[in-house]
């Protein structure tokens, strides 16, 4: 799906800050906050009580559910999905009384990837393309392209398409049982074949 390039829509109990970008044919619901500095990409859907922190960047056909914060320091890149109420962090040991700001990791959600409901992602981690994140795993590695990921703390449990679909490899190939893309399995990572 193509994102619109028609006017934003933002309900009105949202909160647009000056000085942030908003692309065409997005959706803002209700109780939103868009802050100043914060990039929204074309054709995304922000579910109602999401707070999008300055600096962060949304790309082209995200969709974010109800009840999420994207705090500075996280970029989200085009198509993924975060689920309700998913978590991200930007400092690995805040205190109220200390200020650190100057200490926040880079979190990426990868082109496609999914986040479950519930889930949690620790900052510095960088969450590969197309990978999936079950619902209530805790995330505190790097997740790989295409993989699968469930429980607290999380682990690798198998492969996904870009369609989302288990991956079963045999002799290092996968077919996707929606699409038919072609998946091979090379040195612990997975690649679509083209």
């Amino acid at each position: 799906m193509r994102p619109s390039t028609s006017d934003p829509f933002i309900h009105p109990t949202a909160v647009i800050d000056p000085d942030c970008t908003i692309g065409g044919g997005t959706h803002i619901w209700h109780f939103s906050h868009i802050m100043g500095g914060a990039t929204v990409g074309e054709g995304c859907n922000i579910g109602q009580n999401v707070v999008i922190s300055p600096g962060v960047t949304i790309g082209r056909g995200v969709k974010i559910q109800n009840n999420v914060s994207v705090y500075t320091g996280v970029t989200i890149c085009d198509d993924a999905f975060l689920g309700p109420s998913c978590v991200f962090t930007n400092v690995i040991n805040p205190r109220s009384f200390i200020s650190r700001k100057d200490e926040f990791r880079p979190t990426r959600v990868g082109r496609g990837a999914s986040i479950g409901a519930n889930a949690t992602i620790v900052c510095g981690n960088d969450i590969g393309d197309y990978s999936m994140i079950g619902a209530g795993a805790v995330v505190t590695h790097d997740v790989p392209s295409y993989s699968l990921w469930v429980g607290n703390p999380a682990r690798q449990v198998g492969w996904v398409s870009r369609a989302g679909h288990r991956l079963d490899f045999v002799d290092g190939r996968a077919v996707c049982p929606e699409t038919g893309e072609a998946y091979r399995l090379v040195d612990g990572r997975v690649e679509a074949v083209e």
